[in-house]
Order: C-alpha cells, then sequence, then structure tokens
C-alpha cells in the first residue's frame, strides 16, 4: 500500500492528486462536481483516476478530502432547524451583537437574520462567574423545562451557550447530558466544546453555526464514508479544516463549523509545499477556481493565522489560515449595475449550467467566455481536449453587452478581464498593504483552473517582479490535502499581566492545555516522532479590546521567554501592524494557544535536477487580444512537451490538463529544475529597475 490521495470538492470541478509514497509517482484528475450530491463526483472521480492511471484502488492507504459542503450550506441558508439554550438575560445577543452595521454608509442593510429564531431560544436561570464559581446554581427543573421546550420546538439541532462556559463548562455538560437521553435524535454543540474562548457573542455565534451545519454534515460524511469503505476499504480518511489541518471523519462530523474554509486552507498547504521546493517562501497566494477567487499570504513558509472572520455574514471564532475570498472565478458573470457600469461577480454560473463556451446552455457573459473569445483558453477544448468549447455560444453570451457599451465583442471581453482582475488586486492589498506588507517583497502563486491566466495582470499591478506557477496549478488544492498534517487547536482564557513571575500562572494555564493535548496525540494515534506542537499568545495593551496573536519561538511548555523578552514580541508585532507601539505600557495575555501537530510519516522529494534543455517549439500559432486592437499572433504550448531549463519570451500560452497560463507581451519565462514556471514580468525585471 503506497498511495496517496487528495480529494478537493470545488463551486466547478472536483480535483483529484495522487501520489506514491515510495517511487514518487503521481496522478491528477478533474471531474465536474455534482453540487446535489457532491459525495457523487468524489467515488466516480476516484474511481476514474484510478482506472486510467492504473493504480489499484487497494494500495491507496491514506484519502484526504477538502470540501465546500458547510460553506454551501451557510451561503444557502439550507442548515437545520436549530435551538439555542443561554442564560437567563441573553436570548437575544445574537441580534443584538456588536451593534455595528455590515456596511457603515448604509442605514438599510442589516445582519443576516440569526440562523436560530427568537422563538426557538431558550432561557434558564444559572449563571456562572467570571472565575468559574457558582453564582447562581443550574436547578434540574430548569434544565428539564428547557429540554422539553427544545423538544416540543421540533427542532434539529440545539445549541448550548452559557454565559462563562469558557471556565466552567459544568452547567452546558449538564444540559448536554440531559439532551441527550431526552431528545437522542437532537444534535448538540456546546459552545465550551466548539472553542472556549472569552467574548460571549462570537463564542455563541460559532456555536450556532456548528449545531446549524451538523445534521446535513452528518448525512454528507455517513455517505461518502460509506461510498469510499467499498472502493479503498483500507484507507485511512482524514478531512482537512480551515487551520490547514487533518483531522477524522469522526471530529468533523462532530463539529463541521471547523472545515467551512478547508478547500481554500489545502489551497494554502499546497502552495507552502511548491514553494519549498523553489527558492521562494514569501509568497502571494491567488487561488481562482470557477466561482471565487482566495488570496493569502505566506512568509518564511508559514501561513498566517487568524481566528477571527465571519462566514457567509456570521462571525466564527476558530483557528484559521487567513485567507480573503472574493467572488471572481471563471464562471463569473459580468452584469450592469443601477448606475449603468459593469460589474463581474459575485454573481457565478456555477458548474451548471455553467459559462456559455462549456455548451450546456449557459447564456450569460462570464468570464471564461471573455477568455475564450479573446483567445487565451484552447478553442480544441479543457481538459486536454475532453471538455470542448463553443465560441460561438461565448461571442454571443458577450454580444449584448458589447452593444449596450457600444464596444466590439473582442475589447467587450478585455474589459471584463480588466475588472475581474482589478477585484483581484484588491484583495490582495487587502491581505498585505492593509496589514503592513509590501506585496512587491512577495513572489504571486497563481493556482486553480483560471489563476494562470490573470496572474500575469495581476502582478504587473502590484509591481510583483515574479510569478511562480506550480507544476499541476489546478489541482494544487488537492496537492495540499496530500501533504497536509494532522493538526488540533487548544485555547485558553487567563488574563496574565506581563511581569517577572507571569511565567508562573501561564504554566498552570499551559499545564491543563498540555494534558488534553496528550489525549489527542494519543487518540489519533500519532506515534512520538510525529509529535509537535506550537503556542502562541494574544496579547494587547491593558485596556485594549482586540489582541494580536503572537507566536512563541520555542514549542516547549518550559520554554517560555521571559518577561523583557515577550514584550518586546509584542512591541515589534504591535508596530508592524499598526505603526506604532507605546513602550512602558502595561501588557497583558489574553489566551493561551496550543497547538498540536502530527507530521506526516514522509514527503515525497522533488527527485533530482533535470538537465537544461534548448528552446522549445511551439505546437501552434493563434491570434490573442492583450490590449484592444489587432491581435497578437501568440506560440500555443503543451505544458507536458516543457522541461526544465526550457525559456520562453512571451506572449505566450502554455496549456494543460488543469489549467492555462498566459505570458504577456514582453514577460519571460524558465522552467526550474522542478518543473515550476518562472515568469519575470517585463516592467520589473532587474535590468529595467
Amino acid at each position: 500500500m503506497a498511495w496517496t490521495v487528495g480529494a478537493d470538492v470545488g463551486g466547478t470541478f472536483t480535483d483529484f492528486y495522487a501520489v506514491n509514497e515510495i517511487d514518487g509517482r503521481f496522478a491528477v484528475h478533474k471531474t465536474l462536481s455534482t453540487p446535489s450530491n457532491p459525495a457523487r463526483a468524489i467515488t466516480l472521480g476516484l474511481e476514474e483516476m484510478c482506472r486510467r492511471n492504473g493504480i489499484d484502488v487497494k494500495d491507496i492507504e491514506r484519502f484526504s478530502h477538502g470540501t465546500t459542503v458547510g460553506t454551501n450550506i451557510l451561503i444557502q441558508r439550507k442548515g437545520a432547524r436549530v435551538a439555542v439554550i443561554t442564560t437567563e438575560g441573553f436570548r437575544d445577543l445574537l441580534e443584538i451583537g456588536r451593534q455595528t452595521r455590515p456596511k457603515i454608509f448604509s442605514l438599510q442593510e442589516d445582519y443576516p437574520p440569526p440562523l436560530a429564531p427568537r422563538m426557538h431560544r431558550f432561557e434558564v436561570e444559572e449563571r456562572m462567574g467570571p472565575n468559574g464559581e457558582v453564582v447562581q446554581p443550574l436547578g434540574e427543573e430548569d434544565i428539564a423545562l428547557a429540554v422539553a421546550k427544545v423538544r416540543e420546538s421540533g427542532v434539529d439541532a440545539c445549541a448550548v451557550c452559557l454565559l462563562f462556559s469558557f471556565v466552567s463548562d459544568r452547567h452546558e455538560k449538564a444540559i448536554a447530558a440531559a439532551l441527550g437521553y431526552a431528545a437522542p435524535n437532537v444534535f448538540v454543540s456546546l459552545s465550551s466544546d466548539i472553542y472556549p474562548e472569552i467574548r460571549e457573542y462570537e463564542r455563541f455565534s460559532t456555536a450556532v453555526l456548528n449545531a446549524y451545519l451538523q445534521p446535513a454534515f452528518d448525512d454528507y460524511l455517513t455517505l461518502l464514508e460509506s461510498n469510499l469503505r467499498e472502493i479503498i476499504p483500507a484507507a485511512v480518511i482524514g478531512m482537512n479544516q480551515s487551520n490547514g489541518g487533518l483531522t477524522s471523519i469522526g471530529c468533523a462530523r462532530d463539529y463541521p463549523v471547523r472545515t467551512v474554509l478547508s478547500g481554500p486552507a489545502a489551497g494554502v498547504l499546497g502552495a507552502i509545499d511548491a514553494g519549498i521546493r523553489t527558492s521562494y517562501r514569501d509568497i502571494i497566494t491567488l487561488d481562482m477556481g470557477g466561482t471565487s477567487a482566495d488570496v493569502s499570504l505566506i512568509r518564511n513558509g508559514d501561513a498566517e493565522i487568524c481566528t477571527s472572520r465571519d462566514v457567509a455574514g456570521f462571525p466564527v471564532r476558530l483557528p484559521m489560515l487567513d485567507v480573503h475570498t472574493i467572488g471572481a472565478g471563471g464562471g463569473s458573470v459580468a452584469w450592469f449595475d443601477k448606475d449603468g457600469l459593469m460589474k463581474v461577480g459575485p454573481i457565478s454560473a456555477g458548474a451548471a449550467p455553467g459559462p456559455a463556451c462549456y455548451g450546456q446552455g449557459g447564456t450569460e457573459p462570464t468570464v471564461s467566455d471573455a477568455n475564450a473569445v479573446l483567445g487565451r483558453l484552447d478553442s480544441n477544448g479543457l481538459l486536454d481536449g475532453e471538455m470542448t468549447l463553443d465560441l460561438d455560444a461565448a461571442r454571443e453570451a458577450i454580444r449584448p453587452a458589447a452593444k449596450r457599451i457600444g464596444f466590439t465583442v473582442e475589447a467587450t471581453a478585455l474589459g471584463i478581464i480588466d475588472i475581474v482582475v482589478s477585484n483581484m488586486v484588491h484583495a490582495v492589498r487587502k491581505i498585505s498593504v492593509e496589514r503592513g506588507f509590501d506585496p512587491r517583497d512577495f513572489a504571486l502563486m497563481p493556482f486553480g483552473g483560471a489563476g494562470g491566466l490573470h496572474a500575469v495582470d495581476v502582478a504587473r499591478l502590484l509591481k510583483i517582479r515574479t510569478v511562480v506557477v506550480p507544476r499541476s496549478p489546478g489541482i494544487l488544492c488537492a496537492q495540499g490535502l496530500v501533504v497536509a498534517d494532522k493538526k488540533e487547536d487548544l485555547v485558553k482564557t487567563a488574563r496574565i499581566r506581563v511581569s517577572d513571575d507571569y511565567r508562573e500562572t501561564a504554566f498552570l494555564a499551559l499545564g491543563d492545555l498540555m494534558a488534553e493535548l496528550g489525549e489527542w496525540f494519543e487518540r489519533e494515534r500519532i506515534p512520538e516522532g510525529e509529535r509537535d506542537q506550537k503556542i502562541a499568545f494574544d496579547m494587547r495593551f491593558f485596556g485594549q479590546n482586540y489582541e494580536l496573536r503572537v507566536p512563541l519561538p520555542n514549542s516547549g511548555a518550559g520554554m517560555l521567554p521571559d518577561s523583557d523578552s515577550l514584550e518586546s514580541m509584542f512591541l515589534a508585532e504591535h508596530r508592524r501592524s499598526y505603526g506604532f507601539a507605546n513602550a512602558g505600557d502595561d501588557i497583558e495575555i489574553v489566551n493561551i494557544r496550543l497547538t498540536g501537530i502530527g507530521h506526516r510519516r514522509n514527503r515525497i522529494s522533488a527527485g533530482e535536477a533535470q538537465p537544461a534543455a534548448d528552446s522549445p517549439e511551439p505546437h501552434s500559432i493563434r491570434p490573442v487580444y492583450f490590449k484592444p486592437g489587432e491581435p497578437t499572433d501568440t506560440p500555443m504550448f503543451h505544458r507536458r512537451a516543457l522541461v526544465p531549463g526550457h525559456r520562453i519570451a512571451g506572449p505566450a500560452i502554455i496549456g494543460q490538463l488543469d489549467s492555462t497560463t498566459v505570458v504577456g507581451i514582453g514577460d519571460s519565462l524558465i522552467v526550474d529544475r522542478h518543473s515550476n514556471l518562472i515568469i519575470e514580468i517585463a516592467q520589473h525585471r532587474p535590468e529595467q529597475r
């Protein structure tokens, strides 16, 4: 048994990447997603990939899966009927929230209504104090009354969200036990289990989201696991989490909220792995698929982590890879707003009917249609010719928009591309410039089916010098699943002033987390030699409302830095984030975070470098539009024909099974020793600076 398989379900395609852990052979595969039943595309695609590549399904020992099921449930509001049991006086907390408007200049737009309607939110007379002391005991009658109301409401799931349960979970556990006895068919989510951390609104919201996802996610995983067990009965199945680590199907079933951004997180892991094989360790990723574009920032081979963000309009408080998502994909539709201006996205043609050029009945103009009209997509079809393109349908889809603005079809297509590129540039600025990073210090790594089509344009506008296109860009999310480690994030709120004796209190809090982590290592059967851990503090100046995450350089609990070193680390992070720091002010730790990692047994190296080759010959030349006016005769290359050492002067189009890469006029490309495409952007070549 030697094969490891990653499967990533996207809005348009389901991608597969398989690697042989012994000899390094790999296989890639793409199939259309089946939104009504995502498990169907996975099982059919897995069997098809194995059949085409001569892989014996009995030799698959690991299967890792990234899913958009949770995200789609939230976006489409197709989750469970949810009840909430909360502390008396906090019934309306989910609606009160933070009393901020989602759009500051709109007095009409409000946050989405709570997933648990008010009539399904029930109070109990109880109160825990901030130190875990019982201020108001929770009586058996109160528990019985609340449980009876949950049963009568006919809900599918219940979130138990009590005040200060992150300090003491006794009352939440008592309610959960009563629900399990009296309403065994109701899924239960405890806020103290999901993520026991200060700030009740975010904690309550995350618990409600988890409850909302549980029933549908349980059905999906049950069907998927049953299907996979028939095909690959001996394989260990792992689910990717938003934090970029794998977990078991059982854990994903209990905590589906941890998986809502598992697909984009897998792409970041793939980018890190691809970056390790090059000299580029500071990378901005651009993952552009059929529906959305995800951007993230990697520093020195590590992805940025955030602990709070909105998902489909709801706040989630969990450690996640810091990925910013916008509605900009190959299927993004061009449309006209009330102001008469053209917009592109977030509306998407999706997988059904898809862009007009797919020939499946789509009639609206999309980004893929624009690329087809401009000659940037192979007229022979996608997926190595298996999926033919209807160029006439693409032109007809764009023609009404062209007529409205008085442009030619080609000029309108260029406008669509310019708009979607501008949207992606803005997204990159969000995760770089607005957080104190200069994008010019990073390489841009595009992936996803459409990333390579637009990367040079995005890089040019951001003044990024280098674009690195990995070997299988359209499959990189699936490749990231193959190299993912197991991961568990633990947190304990402990407000500690940073002083000479702070370590004594911090050691006590860490001791509890270490014990919990040890249980996780044993439960996941992770051998001693594969175990790792990382510690971080959430810190702030005393009196501030929000914290900064400060990773500690040493992973051992007995290796905490002294107070002066810790203060210097915090001040440096504060200056980088905000441009200033008040040295001498009191500093406090708010949360202690412990991350457990179960490293992969082995990582496949990229192999020995191949000798340089002569310039490659294009398989054809066709006219491509790069700017208004006449098209430019552009050489077309098959990616599989390029070997390390090959050099190409732009313009050029490189096609492959899973993606297409555009090299602009004046840009230059070289294939590095690990088969990555390194593109130097024309206006930023060293000799021109």
